[in-house]
């Protein structure tokens, strides 16, 4: 084996895991948080809390559960900063301000992992030579710049005091681990479904006695996946009770309430960039002059509240919901509005329709480009949390067949793959960009 001890780092939109393996190749998933209060899911969320002292103020920085339970009952000023990694390949993105401080996107991830290590029950006090980092085959985003995630990545690392990691494609570790469980040669295709992007690999592994040999045949990946599905909930329901489609008077004409605000407030983790002077003035003014004031005085309360993790709950509640049950209850308090709405999965089903031909389209390219038959797949291995939702299953079952899917640990088969690879004597053909190599 190549090393004693190695990690696996699954740093996800919305949750990341962390996984070890001896050199037995046994798996254990790092645990976090206090005694009765222990997950191995750890929430990719920062709080920043401003404590107040004599003749300054100190910063308090918090992350997975933690910084929820502060964000819900902090009594002082607070930043709350969900879903960053969906800015790691983003050049818009430079820099954000907490306090007059300036935090770039590989400070924010050092600061998550350096609390993360705080919070970690054992295993990440003393790091192992080999550590496997996870990335998605494409960056969220209009034009992602692979290069610069992975820069601010290692830098990110770097700053945490990780060890140096190497790159691994996110789905390729879910084939590894899945690949363990087979029993003979196999061609399987891999979904992985994050809160940011859907990855798929294809992979052909073959079986020499005990030893699984893997041959990557090709990568896709879509900015899509589960924050998208929670975008059409909150647009089709959230949106229009704080004033989506509403009007408003302006000298003798009826006006429409600019979509513009929607847009960046459907998609919950970007609530904050509305709470701006101007954005605030402007919506007062429309306020004023609207026809639905109830309901745009709910959007005003709504950002300036910081209102944007409730959401999130209530629409990541319903969906989970949806996943299992015909119909799931959305509710919420927003301001003075009540929101208590039914939702049938068919609704769910439409609203996310286009959503999901983009995922297939992403598929089906992957295919063509590769040039490898659909009968040629002789395991559908899904995992993530989007994995459960009956339209995506259904998306992969009409195109395989619904023998072929196959199904595991969603939450936790990305980081444990990654895990084993970094035991591997040579993990160069594993590596993100390996492909064009092997192919």
């Amino acid at each position: 084996m190549g090393a004693h001890f190695s990690y696996g780092v699954d740093f996800g939109t919305t949750n990341t895991v962390i996984a070890r393996a001896n050199h037995n190749g046994d798996v254990e998933t790092v645990q976090f948080g206090m005694s009765d209060q222990m997950s191995d899911v750890y929430r990719s969320v920062l709080c920043f809390q401003k404590i107040e002292r004599e003749r300054s103020f100190d910063v308090e920085v918090s992350a997975g559960l933690e910084a929820i339970k502060a964000y819900l009952s902090a009594l002082s000023e607070i930043r709350f900063i969900q879903s960053f990694k969906s800015h790691a390949a983003s050049r818009l993105f430079e820099e954000t301000r907490v306090f007059g401080q300036k935090y770039r996107f590989e400070d924010l991830l050092a600061s998550f992992l350096q609390t993360a290590r705080k919070s970690a029950s054992s295993g990440l006090d003393e790091m192992g030579t080999s550590f496997i980092s996870g990335r998605p085959v494409a960056f969220v985003g209009s034009s992602p710049d692979d290069q610069l995630a992975m820069e601010r990545y290692e830098l990110g690392y770097q700053k945490a005091g990780f060890p140096t990691p190497k790159h691994v494609y996110e789905p390729v570790g879910a084939a590894y681990s899945y690949a363990k469980r087979l029993q003979k040669d196999a061609t399987v295709l891999v979904g992985d479904f994050g809160g940011g992007t859907s990855d798929f690999s294809i992979i052909r592994f073959e079986r020499h006695g005990d030893k699984v040999v893997a041959h990557p045949l090709g990568y896709a990946g879509v900015g899509i996946a589960g924050d998208s599905f929670d975008y059409r909930i909150i647009d089709a329901v959230i949106c229009p009770e704080l004033g989506k489609g509403t009007q408003y008077k302006s000298f003798d004409k009826i006006l429409e309430i600019p979509k513009h605000y929607f847009a960046n407030f459907a998609r919950w983790h970007q609530l904050a960039v509305l709470k701006t002077p101007q954005n605030m003035n402007e919506l007062e003014e429309l306020w004023n002059a609207s026809l639905a004031p109830d309901k745009l005085e709910a959007l005003i309360d709504t950002i300036m509240d910081d209102r944007g993790f409730d959401i999130y709950r209530a629409v990541s509640g319903a969906k989970a919901e949806l996943s299992s049950k015909p119909t799931a209850n959305l509710q919420i308090k927003l301001g003075k509005i009540q929101i208590d709405r039914e939702i049938q999965v068919q609704e769910f089903e439409q609203w996310i329709e286009k959503d999901l031909a983009q995922i297939g389209a992403a598929v089906d390219g992957l295919f063509d480009r590769e040039h490898i038959n659909i009968e040629d797949i002789d395991h559908v291995f899904l995992t993530g949390g989007s994995s459960f939702i009956p339209a995506v299953k259904q998306l992969f079952a009409d195109r395989f067949g619904p023998d072929k899917l196959a199904d595991g640990n969603q939450f936790q088969s990305v980081a444990h793959g990654l895990a084993l690879i970094g035991l591997l004597d040579d993990v160069e053909p594993w590596l993100a960009g390996a492909e064009l190599a092997l192919s």
